[in-house]
């Protein structure tokens, strides 16, 4: 039986570590394999391995760590039931499971977190479009901005669309987010906190994605798992901190059981930061963007174990 208990930063031997992925990406993304590197230093074997693959045994696994199984969106129910039955995951099954659907922005917002408003409509439900704004609909159970449109309701041609693509959502059987667009996106951009093992890491400043209404406007989906990011670091500010730490302090269960996580904030109409995502299930960690990223990651693991 493998030996959990070893002191952080000893050798071990025999210790194996899944890093999670899906069919599309069967051997991670670069930014992914930053970590197996500083793993086998530790003596830990990390190999990517595919979520539905119905021939991985889960269990021969010390850790699986989840990590870029984008293709969930569509079985959410599916995932959530194989994340249940994987003995050692991290991030933990029920976080996972409370995570996947936005609908934890609720739960955030009731403890005190500052987060962007937000209307649901649940399919069969009628939704009345505000008189003028820019907004964004979007899907609950999404990522990648996959689904996601942003529409400037002055115009009655972008209203329509807006209309059309909360009506898409709904066939589907899908919650709907409609929210106002925070125009700061364009100019400050996004702040991506990164949490790992528990402690800060490092940030990256996301430009914005979503230049106008769903390209799927036919119902047809864009190609590939996301749309692509302009990234770069960025140090936070002591706001965006203490925003952060609000969010992590907010979480069911404790913070403490996170090996990772990523605080999404746009400014607000005051400038003060609020929550546009929390991710906790398989976001990118963007490890390629600060010095170190990738041998913290692989520490917070190696404790983990």
């Amino acid at each position: 039986m493998t030996e959990r208990n070893t002191p952080p930063g000893a050798t071990r031997t025999g210790v194996r570590v899944a890093l999670v992925t899906c069919a599309e990406l069967p051997e991670l993304e670069d930014d992914d394999r930053l970590v197996i590197e500083p793993l086998a230093a530790r003596g830990i074997d990390a190999e990517p391995a595919v979520w539905d693959d119905p021939t991985v045994d889960w269990a021969a696994f010390d850790l699986a760590v989840l990590r870029s199984p984008w293709d969930y969106v569509d079985r959410r129910e599916r995932f959530v039931e194989w994340a249940g039955r994987v003995p050692r995951l991290a991030n933990p099954a029920d976080v996972v499971a409370w995570n996947t659907e936005k609908t934890y922005l609720e739960r955030l917002a009731a403890d005190g977190v500052p987060v962007v408003p937000t209307d649901w409509v649940r399919p069969g439900e009628t939704w009345e479009a505000p008189g003028a704004g820019e907004y964004v609909v979007k899907p609950a159970v999404g990522a990648g901005s996959r689904d996601a449109g942003r529409y400037d309701l002055a115009y009655p041609g972008q209203r329509d669309l807006a209309a059309a693509h909360v009506a898409r959502l709904q066939a589907a059987g899908r919650l709907v987010m409609v929210q106002p667009y925070l125009a700061a996106v364009d100019t400050d951009g996004e702040t991506g906190l990164l949490f790992l093992g528990g402690e800060f890491s490092h940030a990256i400043r996301k430009g914005a994605m979503l230049e106008g209404p769903d390209p799927a406007g036919s119902g047809e989906r864009p190609p590939g798992l996301y749309r692509p990011e302009r990234i770069e670091a960025r140090r936070p500010s002591p706001a965006q901190r203490e925003v952060a730490e609000k969010v992590l302090a907010a979480i069911p269960g404790g913070a403490e059981r996170l090996l990772y996580a990523r605080v999404d904030l746009i400014p607000g109409p005051d400038g003060s930061p609020v929550l546009v995502e929390l991710e906790l299930t398989e976001p990118s960690l963007f490890l390629d963007r600060a010095d170190g990223a990738a041998e913290r990651f692989a520490e917070a693991i190696a404790r983990r174990l």
